[in-house]
């Protein structure tokens, strides 16, 4: 199973934002952090915001924040609603199908019930239980900013 890159950005931002619940945050800033993309990230920001994940205020001073507690932020929902859709092989698409052996086929139904397993793994955990190592965590960000800007300046 692979998730695509947007539910991992969307994945490390709430837990960013997660770490810093007393300010607001950038979008500039959690990009250095991760050393990804600020244009991928703003899709990210802007869909996380329509999902009322996260609060985004603009302007000068803006930033964004977590529009709920870590508590209320499954993380198998958020990665289903992050994700297009999760055809693992071509034949679970039915509009797209092309393999000849589809109705014959018993792998289908054995990969659907590997990804039902996945996700409800992921149903069990919520934001917060990833929060909680916001000592190891913040270190490690804030090491990865310093490191990233100096990379930049070079």
């Amino acid at each position: 199973m692979q998730l695509t890159q947007f539910s991992d950005y969307a994945m490390r931002t709430v837990l960013y934002l997660g770490c810093r619940p007393e300010r607001l945050v950038s979008v500039d800033e959690i990009s250095r952090a991760y050393g990804i993309s600020r244009h991928h990230l703003v899709r990210v920001v802007q869909s996380l915001t329509e999902l009322g994940v996260v609060t985004a205020q603009r302007g000068r001073g803006g930033g964004m924040r977590l529009s709920k507690k870590p508590s209320e932020i499954n993380v198998g929902w958020l990665i289903r609603q992050t994700e297009p859709h999760f055809h693992l092989v071509e034949c679970f698409d039915l509009e797209t199908n092309t393999c000849p052996i589809a109705p014959a086929c018993g792998l289908k139904g054995a990969i659907q019930r590997a990804q039902q397993a996945f996700l409800a793994v992921l149903d069990e955990y919520t934001l917060d239980q990833f929060v909680k190592r916001k000592a190891d965590l913040l270190p490690l960000l804030d090491a990865s900013l310093l490191h990233n800007d100096e990379l930049k300046a070079v």
